[in-house]
């Protein structure tokens, strides 16, 4: 595996510099972000994800996706347009309105962000979900987001994580909902010292000797694909490189780093995906055997096969999507404080449910009316 400063090298570019614009525009970013989040979970998402989930599971996640459709396109919007990130897409063009379960690499901390750039070009940005730590489901207002968005919260232990993976899971299987699940199952951020101990358990196993990749966890993807394959169109295998560094979450909002994120996209029809456990295990162990000879050519040539799968994000759209979540945080702040008390005791008492739902998992559940 070619180190770090090695590829830098290689190609001829590092990180950008850190000027005191980039801090400006990214404490600036970084405040609207959160904000505009709080402002929708208050006054779209209680009503959209809590109150009329007791109603409606459909129609919950609906509108749901609605709301927080337009706060996660404001992401794509500041790494490609305001920070100037090239997101390069290759492989296979994948139709727009599939249910898909996405598989994918887990190079850095903010891989699972970039996939809302692919989510966003498809209009499924309000839909795609992931399975992921629960530390980051107690953040403040992120994992207020995070909760009422539906993402599966795990322990990355199996036998803490199995009920709630599948209570979670058996609510995704009605075909009306769109859905976007994103697993990682290397289970981890890739570092060289993991890689040194999954290779070394690779070797006292017989398993394949792998660079780029960390040796995949079977049983979440398998039971992704036990609750839901009878509802799903197909798997995505994606494969995310970065080219001169990997980012870290600072990186991406001050803008100084990824200057290019490729993804690399193959559609697996569920016909081709074995049905038992051991199978599907050994075709996931493949599978990143591939993504991790894929990987090496990348990290060779600068880029993956077949680029050039996915437009630029339209601008205009972008922009507009910008104005409407403006207008609707400033109308509502504007409420919260020059309306009446009523107000402020709902903000207090909406703040106070959505912490406590975020630190216990309190769920509503579904009552469908018919």
């Amino acid at each position: 595996m070619e180190s770090e400063a090695a590829v830098n090298l290689k190609w001829g570019r590092g990180r950008r510099p850190l000027t005191p614009l980039r801090v400006i525009r990214g404490v600036l970013c970084i405040v609207i972000l959160v904000l505009t989040a709080f402002v929708l979970l208050v006054y779209g998402g209680f009503w959209s994800g809590v109150v009329l989930r007791f109603f409606s599971l459909h129609y919950s996640r609906k509108t749901t996706a609605f709301f927080f459709g337009s706060w996660i396109a404001l992401w794509p919007f500041l790494f490609e347009k305001i920070n100037k990130t090239k997101v390069i897409f290759s492989g296979e063009k994948v139709p727009a309105r599939e249910r898909v379960l996405l598989l994918a690499n887990h190079r850095t901390e903010v891989d699972w962000m970039y996939l809302w750039d692919l989510a966003l070009r498809k209009g499924r940005e309000g839909y795609i979900k992931y399975i992921l730590k629960s530390s980051l489901m107690k953040l403040p207002v992120f994992g207020w987001v995070f909760h009422v968005t539906e993402f599966i919260p795990v322990e990355r232990k199996w036998e803490a994580d199995e009920l709630t993976v599948r209570q979670m899971l058996s609510t995704f299987r009605d075909p009306r909902d769109p859905l976007w699940l994103a697993v990682f199952p290397e289970g981890t951020d890739f570092t060289e010292q993991k890689c040194l101990r999954s290779q070394k358990y690779a070797s006292e196993n017989g398993l394949p000797h792998l660079k780029n990749v960390l040796l995949p966890k079977t049983k979440g993807f398998y039971a992704c694909l036990e609750h839901l394959r009878g509802s799903l169109d197909a798997v995505y295998d994606i494969t995310i490189g970065y080219l001169h560094r990997c980012p870290s979450f600072l990186d991406n909002a001050f803008g100084v780093d990824p200057s290019e994120v490729h993804i690399h996209i193959r559609r697996v029809a569920l016909g081709d995906i074995p049905m038992s456990e051991n199978e599907l295990s050994s075709w996931l162990m493949e599978t990143f055997r591939l993504k991790d000879e894929l990987l090496s050519e990348f990290y060779d040539r600068g880029h993956f096969p077949h680029e050039g799968t996915e437009a630029d994000l339209n601008m205009v759209k972008c922009v507009g999507n910008l104005v409407f979540v403006m207008i609707f945080t400033g109308t509502c702040t504007f409420l919260t404080f020059f309306s009446s008390i009523w107000f402020k005791i709902y903000v207090s008492l909406v703040c106070a449910y959505m912490a406590s739902a975020t630190y216990f998992h309190i769920r509503a559940s579904p009552i469908h009316i018919r």
